[in-house]
């Protein structure tokens, strides 16, 4: 049994004023956590307590598919140069020296040397399938941590990750951690969704986001009420409606008109009297290929916003800026504001598609579809050909208005294919709420909601194994790659999300299988004899019971103790009063601040089938 007077819990009244989510303010009242430095925090009793409890739920479930291992968290610099992330981590990764002038990183992930020991040790197919994991510190150079434990330098993560002889092993190890992602997310009380998402620097083929919705979180979600289509905002796609033209019979060539003023979309559309929808937007990026900055233009509606993460991934870019006024106007003689497609010299798409064409397993072999996509972009683009790029929605379209290249003048009867071309089309923006479901005879209409990610699986594919030479031999004697998936939990994630969903002005409440306790037992008043003996016999009795106890019997005024109860996350509170003379406590449930007086003789009894039934919900009994 805890004794609230023996433990340490520093509550405070209010939050520090740069506590601005609901998890950090509450984690750090409640004497959860307190932050050493920007974006690293020391994790108290209570936290490494609920923490504890996360790990044991994910280490049961990730135990029934699973090996663990122990990695280190300094690595050397060579398995990140054979696998090429040395360079394209960039200044995420944390870099150092040792005595002797070896560079090491601290690890942020560990694919490279999960990769190296699979390259040393597995032979032969007989060995496959293997999936390995471990629950382990990382380390990245946020450039900007903010909301608590939700961006932050150092945190600790589920990382594991499965070799397999071929695509269809992959997809059963893939299909495996869905299940226990869903398990482990379900008992630890989420209120989860599962959607598709970008693989971004981590690469692969697929890859699934684990989402709690809740306003403090980065990410955006794009989801259909009626069939369930889910996808993150970078991946997301949707089903446009047409568009009525703003000269659906006829309409000549480009017609040049003098726009004063009018760099806004919303001033171009204003001047034509059309829908943003019928203006061609421009965007002007510079994106780093191949170590070297290289122009790229976009192309898309004017009522839609570029998606940056899709983009990226059309481009095979490993960062994108902006492109400056000074820079639009040196690259391409035209003012910011009014630059259109009409007279760019666009990189040729034949030479892209060859280069594509190249490598007929682009999808399964990222490294050989990377290097000729570079080539491309080497031989092509140094020529100063920007790369240009037209969203799909422009397809098809006719009679636009577009930026004339030329200050304070616009084009009208513009018509994507006949008047300009481009290197090649793609969808590169952002859907909208209220756009069609992209599911085939859906009908339903998307919903956008911000929400946090706790947990990321991806098929990774060749990547890795393929740059850093592992290789078994196949039930033919041929020597041939694994093929390989990665999957990560964030473990602070977790309790801060499930703070996220549960909370009020008074605190939070956290489902019992991952608060720090169970049950809280508040005396009233430990100066009286018979209510301390009663609460102490109490406390006893329910940790006979198997439950987790916390006793408060700090020598405090009641409402103090009753606030505190309420601000901590423990979900149930036994209130030892005047009424325990007659036989009577007061329970009371902190999700829905709700009370009721038990008999003393039973109250151990409810509140553990309670426990019981919350558990055989978790488990979906």
């Amino acid at each position: 049994m805890h004794r609230w007077s023996k433990v340490f819990i520093p509550t405070l009244r209010e939050a520090p004023a740069d506590a601005e989510v609901a998890s950090h303010k509450f984690l750090l009242r409640a004497g959860y956590i307190r932050q050493l430095g920007a974006g690293i925090y020391n994790y108290l009793f209570l936290g490494q307590r609920s923490l504890n409890r996360i790990i044991a739920i994910v280490r049961d479930e990730m135990d029934q598919i699973a090996q663990e291992f122990y990695l280190p968290g300094i690595l050397p610099r060579e398995p990140w140069e054979q696998s090429g992330r040395w360079a394209t981590m960039g200044e995420n990764m944390f870099r150092l020296k040792d005595r002797k002038g070896a560079d090491l990183c601290l690890g942020m992930t560990h694919e490279e040397i999960m990769t190296t020991i699979a390259r040393g040790e597995l032979r032969s197919y007989k060995q496959l399938p293997q999936i390995w994991y471990q629950i382990q510190t990382k380390f990245r150079d946020e450039p900007r941590p903010k909301g608590g434990l939700l961006r932050v330098r150092q945190f600790m993560m589920k990382d594991s990750y499965s070799f397999d002889i071929d695509k269809a092993g992959l997809d059963r190890s893939f299909d495996l951690h869905d299940r226990v992602y869903r398990s482990i997310f379900t008992r630890c009380g989420l209120k989860f969704i599962a959607v598709e998402a970008d693989s971004g620097a981590m690469g692969g083929s697929q890859s699934q986001e684990f989402m709690v919705y809740t306003d403090a979180g980065e990410d955006l979600i794009a989801s259909c009420p009626v069939c369930g289509y889910a996808a993150n905002l970078e991946k997301a796609t949707s089903r446009l409606d047409s568009v009525l033209e703003m000269n659906p019979t006829g309409g000549g060539a480009p017609e040049l008109v003098h726009t004063p003023g009018c760099g806004a979309i919303a001033d171009v559309a204003a001047f034509f009297q059309m829908s943003p929808a019928s203006d061609i937007k421009c965007v002007a990026y510079m994106a780093s290929i191949a170590g070297e900055w290289k122009p790229a233009v976009v192309f898309l509606r004017g009522d839609h916003q570029v998606n940056e993460a899709k983009l990226t991934a059309v481009l095979f870019a490993s960062e994108l800026r902006p492109m400056q006024a000074e820079e639009i106007e040196d690259a391409f003689h035209a003012p910011a504001g009014f630059l259109g497609p009409i007279g760019l010299s666009a990189a040729s798409k034949e030479k892209y598609k060859e280069a594509l064409a190249k490598d007929v397993l682009e999808a399964e072999r990222g490294e050989a579809s990377r290097k000729n996509r570079l080539d491309f972009f080497h031989s092509d683009v140094e020529a100063q050909s920007p790369v240009v790029v037209i969203d799909r929605s422009l397809e098809g379209r006719k009679n636009m208005v577009c930026g004339a290249n030329k200050l304070d003048y616009h084009l009208r009867n513009v018509t994507p294919g006949r008047d300009f071309t481009w290197t090649f089309a793609a969808e590169i923006r952002s859907v909208n709420e209220g756009e069609g479901c992209p599911t085939e005879n859906c009908g339903g209409k998307l919903v956008v909601g911000k929400a946090v990610e706790v947990g990321h699986i991806f098929k990774l594919g060749y990547k890795y194994s393929e740059s850093m030479g592992a290789r078994v031999l196949d039930e033919n004697g041929k020597e041939i790659t694994p093929i390989m998936g990665s999957y990560g939990i964030g473990i602070e994630r977790i309790l801060t999300a499930a703070i996220e969903q549960s909370n009020d002005a008074n605190g939070f409440w956290l489902p019992a299988s991952i608060a720090p306790f169970s049950v809280v037992v508040t005396i009233t008043n430990v100066s009286d004899f018979a209510l301390r003996a009663t609460g102490e016999k109490l406390a006893a009795d329910l940790e006979a019971a198997g439950l987790d106890v916390l006793l408060d019997d700090r020598d405090e005024r009641a409402g103090v103790k009753f606030k505190d109860a309420d601000l901590v996350g423990i979900p149930y509170r036994i209130n030892v009063g005047k009424k325990a003379a007659a036989g009577q406590v007061e329970l009371v449930t902190r999700a829905t601040s709700t009370s009721v007086d038990v008999a003393l003789g039973e109250v151990v009894g409810l509140v553990k089938k309670r426990l019981d039934e919350e558990r055989l919900l978790a488990s979906g009994l």
